[in-house]
């Protein structure tokens, strides 16, 4: 494998071609790295429509690999955090708009989490994650969401890709030049996060939003 790697390298090929190339074991380690404190900040999203648009395996398994993975990765960032406490948040992220950011994800929690893990949105996801341990959210609680979550983006981008192969992978690898179907797709993401969110706050009426561990 090592070696594959190396010669992918020295031929030029992208960062995201090298884990297209190892295929499901490929997509795991990707989206590990891209939940943990190295986010890849959309690639995937983008290796998922890849693979899943060559149709060697069907949707679901690439789907289950990345929402395995992107879990683990999201644990990372979460256990990180937790030890080393706000300071990590601020070395990290800077100190101006750790403690806004802090305060907004204290205030939503559950919400917030849902929404940065199903949806894509600029800004680094591992912030929400680590924000979470810093802020004492419930682990196990934590860890479901976050599945729930990227299993329900993963499973819509890989239903899609597998539908309209190449076209799909266009609109994500270039939303500037196809900003009407990225719209589309923004909000076909969003309807299984506001489906998690509602079943969320039935589970939690008149609970705390924010729970120690």
């Amino acid at each position: 494998m090592l070696n594959l790697i190396l010669q992918s390298a020295t031929r030029g090929r992208s960062f995201l071609a090298i884990f297209r190339h190892l295929g499901t074991t490929g997509l795991f380690f990707f989206t590990i790295i891209d939940s943990s404190p190295i986010p890849a900040f959309g690639g995937a999203d983008i290796l998922i429509a890849l693979l899943a648009a060559t149709r060697r395996n069907p949707w679901y398994e690439y789907a289950g690999v990345a929402t395995l993975g992107s879990t683990i990765g999201a644990y990372i960032s979460y256990r990180l955090a937790r030890k080393a406490g706000e300071e990590y948040l601020e070395k990290k992220f800077g100190n101006a708009k750790v403690s806004a950011l802090l305060g907004v994800f204290r205030k939503w929690a559950t919400s917030a989490l849902v929404v940065s893990a199903a949806v894509p949105v600029p800004m680094p996801t591992s912030f929400v994650f680590a924000a979470a341990g810093t802020s004492e959210y419930r682990l196990g609680r934590f860890v479901a969401v976050v599945a729930a979550s990227r299993g329900a983006r993963y499973s819509a981008i890989g239903i899609l890709a597998e539908l309209y192969g190449r076209p799909f992978i266009r609109i994500i690898r270039h939303p500037a030049e196809h900003w009407g179907w990225l719209l589309v797709i923004l909000a076909l993401l969003a309807v299984p996060a506001a489906g998690l969110l509602v079943f969320n706050k039935r589970l939690q009426r008149g609970q705390p939003r924010v729970e120690a561990m």
